[in-house]
């Protein structure tokens, strides 16, 4: 589709484009919201139906659970289907989760819908990047992430503040889900009424469609019409195709290893701050809920500071690449700076954590911690959107599948390891290994032209990894 064609995502009006990627950051916000929610009331369910803390721990983490499930359909199905079908089958099922859990009689069956749950909300957690990639060139695109980064890094964060207040106020455990359940319903309602399909094959598919039906000349056609498959080859091309791509390339194992160490660290804190602020230093649920904010205000921070000080770097280093679009490891310099700013943070968190230090003291390494995170999400997910572009929704569905994983497995032992090690020597288990884990973006910073250069699946080989001698010292100054 030329890049002029009004049916071009990438032609569409600028405020209609900013809109949608809005709208697709609340779908996030939407299902990471939801992902900690039960944190604030997790006492008031356990008094309700007689279970321990561990089986409690599995309200929040069965619903990230199925995040590793959603991902192997979603993604790929997108690629077939389209983005907004995907999106409406799944957030018309998601709503219904949510009756079901706000209805639940037992252990088991809010224990299930939970995860049922988890599964359909992982839809826009493995197609909103996509639609980025869809709607936005390169120079745009960086802008639209920074603010879209914020959605799945401020719901985690802003749940138990919800939550938490809703309990001190008294009311119903069952009110938080039906405060999901309308959530879901005005995202599903947004989505049916103003989300465009943005998936350039398929909307050549609906041309051609429109074309034979005017015309009457069946010769019209888009590629994806003819790339029928037998049903077992599309099972194997939608839940397989993720873990092929995944498989076959070792930047992209790098950089799910980190992403997903990086966000079971965000929901294993939802274990640790309750041990260091509600036992340590006598907080209830409303004000524990308000310990997270300082790293949605790192966060913040730390979008504003990509728009002000890197993108217009990589702006430059754009016009310095001219007509080449610029290599993705230029991506890299955000993680080379938030990398060491993370394990530092869990040290600073760790080491202020006795009861008889100011609790502004562990309250303040959220700060690094958030601008840490959302930089690292954001320069790692703007290189493999660069690196692999077309195939990018499936490598984004593993890597989300298994970051899933670890966001799950992370709150069932961290409630174990900080009593145990206690939190000064749990949170230094964590920033040693964020420590051995920091050279990843160095090295794909030095070297990722070389991994894309043999891979099977990045386009983006054949870039130049240098600008061109006319613009040399332009480019020196973008980097």
């Amino acid at each position: 589709m030329p890049p002029n064609d009004p049916e071009n995502p990438k032609a569409w009006s600028r405020p209609y484009r900013w809109y949608i990627t809005m709208l697709s950051a609340v779908l996030v916000l939407n299902a990471t919201f939801a992902s900690s929610a039960p944190e604030g009331i997790i006492p008031s369910i356990m008094q309700q139906f007689s279970f321990g803390q561990e089986v409690a721990t599995l309200t929040i983490a069965l619903f990230v659970a199925g995040y590793c499930v959603g991902p192997l359909v979603w993604g790929p199905l997108s690629e077939q289907i389209g983005r907004k079908p995907v999106f409406l089958i799944s957030f018309l099922v998601y709503t219904g989760f949510q009756v079901g859990c706000a209805l639940s009689p037992n252990t088991a069956s809010i224990l299930i819908f939970r995860f049922l749950g988890g599964t359909f909300a992982a839809a826009p957690l493995a197609n909103s990047g996509a639609v980025m990639s869809d709607i936005w060139d390169a120079d745009t695109r960086g802008k639209a992430l920074a603010l879209f980064t914020l959605a799945p890094f401020a719901g985690p964060t802003l749940g138990p503040t919800v939550s938490g207040f809703m309990a001190v106020a008294g009311v119903s455990w069952r009110w938080v889900f039906w405060l999901l359940t309308f959530f879901a319903g005005a995202c599903l309602l947004a989505t049916a009424l103003t989300l465009p399909e943005t998936y350039i094959p398929v909307l050549l598919v609906k041309r051609a469609q429109r074309l034979r039906k005017e015309t009457g000349d069946d010769r019209y056609w888009a590629p994806l019409e003819r790339n029928k498959m037998a049903l077992g080859q599309r099972l194997k091309h939608v839940l397989g195709r993720p873990f092929i791509v995944l498989a076959r390339e070792p930047m992209l194992i790098a950089i799910t290893l980190y992403m997903s160490f990086i966000y079971g660290c965000i929901y294993l804190l939802f274990e640790a701050y309750p041990i260091v602020f509600t036992e340590g230093h006598h907080f209830n649920e409303g004000i524990t809920g308000l310990t997270f904010l300082p790293i949605f205000i790192g966060g913040v921070l730390g979008v504003l500071s990509y728009l002000v000080f890197f993108n217009p770097r990589y702006e430059r280093a754009m016009a310095a690449f001219k007509p080449h679009p610029v290599p993705p490891e230029y991506r890299m310099e955000l993680c080379l700076w938030a990398a060491p700013m993370f394990a530092v943070s869990f040290f600073w968190f760790g080491w202020t954590s006795y009861p008889s230090v100011s609790y502004w003291a562990p309250l303040a390494a959220g700060i690094p911690l958030g601008t840490s995170i959302v930089f690292l999400f954001l320069g790692l997910f703007n290189y493999v959107i660069d690196a692999y572009l077309f195939v990018a929704a499936s490598a984004l569905s593993s890597m989300t599948v298994v970051r899933s994983l670890f966001g799950a497995g992370f709150p069932l032992f961290a409630t174990q390891m900080y009593e145990t090690l206690n939190p000064r020597w749990a949170s230094t288990l964590l920033g040693c290994i964020a420590v051995v884990m920091a050279p990843i973006p160095f090295v794909l910073r030095a070297y990722g032209h070389h991994l894309r250069r043999n891979s099977k699946y990045s386009p983006t080989g054949h870039l130049p990894t240098k600008p061109p001698a006319k613009d040399e010292k332009a480019g020196a100054q973008a980097v």
